[in-house]
């Protein structure tokens, strides 16, 4: 997946930068938000938790899509601007936490010999 910027606007009025960009994805499947936002995060180095990824807008048959995120001056801003919905679709997916056994539980589960 390959990410070019095509407008940068700094909006001063609602503190934010506010991004157009074109995701070229030849011979994948479209790219997810959280995708995009993690290769928009290295590309214009910002604060994984101030950019929100409003839109990704696939091309029928094309390997392309066009796309509108921001990035926001504080975390404040973004959630007094954001709607909950668009918050909510940029957050990372939780990982589930793994099933910690105890000694005795594997010690119970292994058979002995007699």
């Amino acid at each position: 997946m390959e990410i070019n910027i095509i407008n940068k606007f700094e909006n001063h009025v609602l503190s934010r930068t506010e991004l157009k960009f074109e995701c070229e994805y030849q011979g994948e499947p479209t790219p997810t938000i959280i995708d995009v936002k993690s290769k928009l995060v290295a590309l214009e180095d910002a604060n994984k938790k101030l950019l929100v990824v409003d839109t990704v807008k696939p091309s029928y048959g094309v390997g392309k899509a066009i796309g509108f995120a921001k990035i926001y001056t504080s975390i404040e801003k973004l959630e007094e601007i954001e709607t909950k919905s668009i918050i909510e679709k940029n957050k990372e997916p939780e990982k589930p936490a793994e099933e910690e056994t105890t000694e005795e539980e594997t010690a119970a589960e292994e058979p002995t010999e007699e």
